[in-house]
């Protein structure tokens, strides 16, 4: 079953989110055979995301593309605007949502990460997505950022 993993009290949503993804694949959880999706229906969002894991560390490149590009068998980071990605899904393990909702293929993943902004309104709509996996009995760890040094 997946397990939901809550990023909460996180000061920049997406900063965190390219942290978190060059954690994965540090580790060696994400690879060209185990691919992470991000997933985003709004295209502003997604493409400054896009911009950001280009931009936000020069020690590391985290190779990615569009989840229906000519490249993604072998890109490990797959980037995602629509709910269901036939394919993509299918072999991904991790996925992240920067979107507001749950995504429609969320249970096809080992495990979710929802990032979650200091601001009321993504709190408010994370509360929703929280709300939804709890009463359908998903494994849900928590972690609040505030509590972490930075």
């Amino acid at each position: 079953m997946t397990t939901v993993d809550f990023h909460f009290n996180t000061p920049d949503r997406l900063l965190h989110a390219c942290r978190l993804i060059r954690k994965a694949v540090r580790s060696g959880q994400v690879s060209e055979s185990k691919p992470l999706l991000v997933f985003c229906s709004q295209a502003e969002r997604l493409a400054k995301f896009d911009d950001m894991l280009y931009e936000f560390s020069e020690e590391d490149f985290l190779p990615h593309v569009m989840a229906d590009h000519p490249l993604a068998d072998e890109s490990p980071i797959l980037l995602c605007p629509e709910a269901i990605v036939p394919g993509a899904a299918r072999h991904a393990f991790l996925l992240v949502n920067l979107d507001d909702d749950v995504p429609d293929c969320f249970s096809s993943f080992d495990r979710v990460f929802e990032i979650v902004g200091p601001d009321d309104d993504d709190k408010t709509k994370a509360r929703k997505r929280f709300s939804f996996y709890r009463d359908r009995g998903y494994a849900i760890q928590q972690f609040d950022l505030s509590k972490t040094p930075r």
